[in-house]
């Protein structure tokens, strides 16, 4: 017995002392992992519209767990104890050896509460996490998006070689807006801290003076084009009215609003959303979740007419621009059929037809086009295909051609195409794509890339990373005397038009007001586009109403708004915004109070 004794500790001490030590150390040593602040996010003038603030998550071991102390957990946490078993069965399905993060969201008092008892719960951990905060009263839930707790389907797919460090069970990541296409740049890599760990879990030192250390790294701040002042009032014009709207730099493709109502909430979402509540959300009858700005489909009315003047110039539909065509307050199109023009203009150039919003100038321009011509013109203006941008949610949107009416067995005879010449019928495109197209007739027949992010910048250096994969600007090559013919209609549009009354007070503009046909036994919805100032464009918006009725009622009034806010930097009295709305302001929906709250 003697001799076996010996062996044995002759193999502990010296044969397999290397073995046992690093075992021992660790036993007495714990990796930590340090997560990265995740990036913060300002504005175009250098506002902070997203920052951290620290949670707390509370971690459990099955395995070192002693269960007699359910009830002092429980009670540490304010949860009945049956609670703490469910989440202790859900941790022991995962893995009984490993820490499985089982309360998110715990308060500061509920962890310092926990760590005072330590000693007394064995196989409990702690994290400090992060949840966003939203300093600024625009919420622009669409455009920044939220971030969410990764799912075990996702962490299965993760490449472990290349990524296990980055996420774990309880990580979060973002789920829409730029919190998701910019994840790797706002999340960046998280380090690891060496700390000596008494028996109790306790830290109580460093490890060799914090030498061995990883300091996490690789996040950026991200610097919108966003202007909040102008997100902000935008969304309060929309109070109880379902639409969107979209406000772009012309000159660089710079998103200066994006709103999309009814929204969400995007706190709410960021801390952990009750299921409840998230299927309240899901299936809320007016899609709070859904993107408008960039996913709503629906004909462009009028606001196509700017569209078809260019082409009708650019194609030879017109001899030149001092061609008319007679109005007689319809269009014939064979077998007795017509469509109505709203009067009889009589003769009208393409100017004046702009100004005017005559139906039977853009009816004979469509009756003479191309079909296929029309799809590849529309095509070229962003139209019928996906928009290069940085926000990841959008529709391509729909231009028929002859294959289309073919495929889908619709009747395509000429006064289905006549209709097209008027932004109505079998086409569908976005606020997005209205507003890229408008900014595109600001600058002269530019279209650039959509974007919500302007730079980065790594917090610690102050290093710049100018805008990833941004994609070239697409010069139109279109005449400059057709763009200039089709602008100065719009500017008329505005001082003598269907938006006269939407005119910004010292600022000349141009625009062009829009219906487009509801299915169904509904009101129109209301649409416009809007450059300003007109000598030289600053900004370029696309608002869209459901069911207001025509343009000038509650679209044109909202973006014009918009446009003088951005503009001056300040919105006119609430009695000469109140006129300028109209009867914009009594064209309701139902309240969306609870879905806010």
């Amino acid at each position: 017995m003697l001799s076996v004794l010996s062996l044995q500790l002759f193999r502990l001490q010296v044969a397999e002392r290397q073995d046992l030590s690093e075992i021992a150390r660790g036993n007495a040593l714990r990796d930590i992992r340090v997560l990265p602040a995740r990036g913060l996010v300002y504005d175009r003038n250098g506002t902070l519209i997203v920052h951290n603030t620290p949670t707390y998550t509370i971690s459990l071991a099955p395995r070192y767990f002693d269960r007699t102390r359910i009830p002092l957990l429980a009670k540490h946490l304010d949860v009945p104890d049956s609670v703490v078993a469910l989440r202790l069965q859900e941790a022991q399905d995962y893995n009984p050896y490993r820490l499985y993060p089982s309360f998110s969201n715990v308060s500061f008092a509920q962890y310092s509460r926990i760590l005072e008892d330590v000693y007394l719960l064995p196989g409990v951990g702690w994290e400090i996490k992060q949840r966003r905060r939203y300093p600024t009263d625009a919420r622009a839930s669409h455009a920044l998006g939220y971030i969410g707790e990764i799912n075990r389907e996702e962490l299965n797919a993760i490449d472990h070689e290349s990524d296990s460090s980055l996420y774990r069970q309880g990580d979060f990541r973002g789920r829409t807006g730029i919190e998701e296409g910019y994840e790797p740049w706002l999340r960046g890599i998280p380090g690891v801290a060496r700390r000596w760990v008494n028996v109790y879990g306790l830290e109580i030192m460093s490890y060799a003076q914090g030498q061995g250390d990883q300091p996490p790294r690789g996040n950026y701040d991200l610097h919108l084009t966003l202007d909040h002042r102008v997100q902000e009032f935008a969304e309060s014009l929309f109070v109880n009215k379902r639409g969107a709207v979209v406000a772009l730099d012309p000159n660089d493709g710079g998103i200066i609003a994006l709103v999309s109502k009814p929204d969400y909430p995007l706190e709410s979402l960021s801390q952990g959303i009750q299921r409840e509540a998230w299927q309240a959300l899901l299936n809320h009858h007016e899609d709070p979740l859904y993107n408008r700005a960039t996913m709503n489909l629906m004909p462009p009315g009028s606001t196509w007419k700017p569209f078809m003047a260019l082409l009708g110039l650019s194609e030879g539909l017109l001899e030149g621009a001092d061609e008319t065509i007679y109005c007689p307050g319809y269009h014939p199109f064979g077998q007795g059929r017509f469509f109505r023009c709203l009067e009889a203009r009589g003769h009208q150039n393409v100017v004046e037809a702009l100004k005017n919003s005559c139906n039977t100038f853009f009816f004979e321009l469509a009756r003479r086009m191309d079909l296929e011509v029309f799809k590849k013109y529309a095509n070229r203006f962003g139209f019928g295909v996906e928009s290069p941008t940085d926000l990841l949610e959008q529709t391509p949107g729909l231009i028929p051609d002859s294959a289309y009416f073919e495929q889908t067995g619709r009747y395509w005879g000429t006064g289905a195409i006549m209709n097209l010449g008027v932004g109505q019928g079998d086409m569908g495109v976005t606020p997005f794509q209205l507003a890229r197209y408008v900014a595109a007739l600001a600058n002269g027949g530019t279209l650039y890339a959509p974007h919500m992010v302007s730079h980065l910048v790594e917090p610690e250096t102050n290093e710049r990373l100018e805008l990833p994969d941004i994609s070239d600007p697409i010069h139109l090559d279109i005449d400059t005397t057709h763009v200039n013919l089709v602008r100065e209609g719009m500017r008329l549009v505005m001082e003598a038009g269907t938006a006269r009354a939407s005119q910004i007070p010292g600022i000349p503009s141009a625009g062009k007001t829009g219906t487009a046909q509801a299915p169904g036994n509904f009101t129109d919805h209301s649409v416009f586009i809007m450059f300003a100032p007109f000598d030289n464009p600053q900004i370029a918006l696309a608002v869209q109403c459901e069911n207001t009725g025509n343009g000038s009622l509650c679209a044109a009034p909202i973006a014009s708004l918009l446009a003088e806010m951005y503009l001056k930097g300040e919105v006119p009295p609430s009695w000469q915004t109140d006129i300028r709305m109209g009867r914009a302001l009594s064209a309701t929906s139902e309240s969306l109070t609870q879905v806010a709250e």
